[in-house]
């Protein structure tokens, strides 16, 4: 396999500003690969400043027209957009299974959720209504007219756009992430630039170029690709109001911290290392199959994988057993391979990462249950098997730190309340779950555990659109979350009017 950050012959990718697409020449670039193949496929400009500059100026410039088309008038570029990408799903779904890696069905899946969320952004009318109160008061005596009498105040409070938004998206979602932010934003009022992931940005460009041929106006949507340097340019520019980012924890703290520095609004969604606690009472085959699906679906590489499952009393009896039967079974191979069941990890790098962590836990003296570096595998591409490390504690590594890959560490615990306090000690809450058949112990879980998303016998309690994407402590920084009655606030800015009649 070539190593993908050297130059190639491979296919620049434009940005997209204005509705039109512009090359950058020049400059730092990125080279992508088929990590299913290997194969080169992409070349992605990182260093182009001046397109990030002009993305932003485009969709200052269509603020003030857009800001100002009624919401009725704007949704109606969203319903022809859902129906537009209905009717390429496949297409979209090949392209991201060509540049991530993902199973066809899981590719397919991701983009399905990307539409819900345009669905969600279709209610725009309902969701950003104000609320009005007549007759609050009577005005008071400072205020009043001579022979006025008596005249009451009324007041309301509107929901309004902010004006520029910037969202800076990751690799492991790389259609449903941006649609995210992005509808909600424009059916708000506001305009939008979108720096996608370099590491896999096909699938943004082509969802943008689609909602162009949908009738967006001209620079109401803006993509540009880029590393640091264009990230910067764009969380510290003075005509970016908010920014919405997914990502690592350490990107997520610099960018949460430089933007709001910048007088923005940020919210970022960031790092997650989850939990899934079994108890002895569990429905075995459910819970199996929860904690399976929950670490190894898209090859461990989301931020409600459930890597570290603890077993309460003698839960671990069965349920090691069970998933290193299931994970020994796994048909890993190309996503778009009839058959496969897990794909490759997006890139080198990420493949390498994993394997690094796999050493870790062997030399932390982690029981080695099943290893993913000897699974059946393809030889080229960026393949990893499902490993299963059995008796982990929480000072090793593979416990405490994210993996974002298909590692699942199994600890034990004699108590549920044993199992919580492990979850609690964590520095991330993102997402725990309980597998079990007790009211009792599902209602003590709920009152004690620390995440933002939690589920009972659901091993990916991944919220829809109409709920906020939910996560606490160093899985987020901000005050509004994603998505939900949180996503039309954090587009949206409060303004309050007090009326009086004479």
């Amino acid at each position: 396999m070539r190593h993908p950050m050297t130059r190639a012959e491979a296919t620049t990718l434009p940005h997209l500003i204005g509705s039109v697409k512009h090359r950058s020449t020049g400059g730092a670039i990125r080279i992508n690969v088929n990590p299913g193949t290997g194969e080169e496929i992409s070349s992605v400009p990182l260093d182009d400043v001046d397109a990030a500059e002009r993305a932003v100026r485009s969709a200052a410039n269509a603020y003030a027209g857009w800001s100002q088309t009624p919401v009725g008038d704007r949704i109606q570029h969203l319903f022809k957009y859902k129906t537009v990408l209905e009717s390429h799903i496949e297409e979209l779904a090949g392209i991201i299974v060509k540049e991530h890696g993902k199973t066809t069905g899981e590719a397919i899946g991701s983009v399905r959720r990307g539409i819900d969320c345009i669905e969600h952004a279709c209610g725009a009318p309902i969701l950003m209504m104000g609320r009005t109160l007549p007759r609050i008061a009577v005005s008071s005596s400072f205020c009043r007219t001579q022979n006025e009498g008596d005249v009451g105040l009324d007041s309301s409070v509107d929901r309004l756009p902010l004006g520029v938004c910037v969202g800076i998206t990751p690799f492991n979602f790389p259609m449903m992430v941006p649609l995210w932010m992005w509808p909600m934003a424009v059916a708000c009022g506001n305009t939008f630039v979108l720096k996608p992931s370099e590491r896999d940005p096909q699938a943004a460009i082509r969802a943008i170029e689609l909602a162009n041929e949908a009738g967006f106006p001209e620079g109401v949507l803006n993509l540009v690709h880029g590393g640091p340097n264009v990230v910067n340019h764009l969380i510290k520019h003075d005509e970016v109001k908010a920014v919405s980012f997914v990502g690592s924890t350490q990107a997520g703290k610099y960018i949460y911290s430089t933007g709001s520095a910048h007088d923005k609004r940020v919210q970022c969604m960031c790092g997650a290392k989850n939990f899934s606690i079994i108890m002895p009472d569990a429905n075995r085959g459910a819970a199996i199959d929860g904690v399976f699906g929950s670490a190894f679906g898209n090859t461990g590489q989301r931020c409600l994988a459930g890597s570290v499952v603890v077993a309460v009393g003698d839960a671990a009896d069965w349920l090691v057993p069970g998933l290193a039967e299931r994970a020994e079974s796994v048909v890993v191979g190309k996503g778009d391979d009839k058959g496969t069941q897990m794909g490759p990890l997006q890139d080198p790098a990420a493949r390498d990462r994993v394997l690094q962590y796999i050493g870790q836990g062997v030399e932390e003296g982690a029981c080695l249950v099943v290893d993913g570096r000897t699974a059946s595998m393809p030889s080229e591409g960026c393949f990893v098997g499902p490993t299963i490390f059995d008796n982990t504690t929480s000072a090793m590594s593979i416990v405490r730190e994210e993996i974002f890959g298909p590692v699942l560490s199994v600890m034990r615990a004699q108590t549920l309340d044993e199992a919580v306090a492990f979850v609690n000690e964590s520095e991330y809450g993102n997402m725990s779950v309980l597998f079990t058949d007790s009211g009792h112990a599902a209602h003590r879980f709920e009152t004690t555990v620390q995440a933002g998303m939690i589920g009972i016998n659901v091993g990916v309690p991944a919220p829809m659109a109409a709920f906020p994407f939910a996560g606490w402590k160093k899985s987020f920084f901000g005050d509004l979350h994603t998505n939900g009655e949180d996503g039309v606030r954090f587009f949206t800015k409060s303004r309050v009017t007090v009326r009086r009649w004479i």
